[in-house]
């Protein structure tokens, strides 16, 4: 999936009926818009869990009091934004092109790098805001999922 992709569904959460906009799945956060209002959503790789299509769905209701709508994301805190550690590559792939350096300001969803991954180019993008402290790749580089490719101050 491009990173311009996006895909609208329709979910019902405790009987009630969203229409969910969901964009690229390879980067992180991700913004999603349920019912046109924004939220991030951070995708946590190393949590995936396949579950059998005939496994039961547990039952919202024995797990907390159902809510109408998501949680909205929290806004960024203090002037450096969402705190940001390191990037990880979301999928084995090769580096195509990097777009910063160490020591550059980088803003939320701002391009960083270019990874190939299945014949497609994905863009990797910040997930906060932040400086740079070192790029851990090259290009033309080949990338396992999980492998840090740069680290913040």
């Amino acid at each position: 999936m491009s990173s311009d992709s996006k895909q609208r569904v329709k979910v019902t959460v405790n009987d009630k009926l969203y229409e969910v906009e969901v964009g690229d799945l390879a980067v992180s956060p991700i913004t999603v818009h349920v019912n046109g209002h924004p939220y991030l959503v951070y995708i946590e790789t190393g949590e995936v869990e396949r579950v059998p299509a005939d496994e039961p769905v547990t039952d919202p209701k024995t797990e907390g009091p159902p809510t109408s709508r998501p949680e909205k994301a929290s806004a960024p805190t203090g002037p450096a934004g969402q705190q940001v550690g390191v990037v990880k590559a979301p999928m084995p792939g090769n580096i195509l092109d990097i777009a910063v350096k160490p020591g550059d300001r980088v803003a939320v969803r701002q391009q960083l790098c270019s990874l190939e991954a299945m014949k497609m180019k994905n863009a990797i993008r910040s997930p906060g805001e932040g400086v740079i402290a070192s790029v851990e790749v090259a290009e033309g580089q080949a990338v396992a999922h999980g492998d840090v490719l740069f680290t913040f101050e």
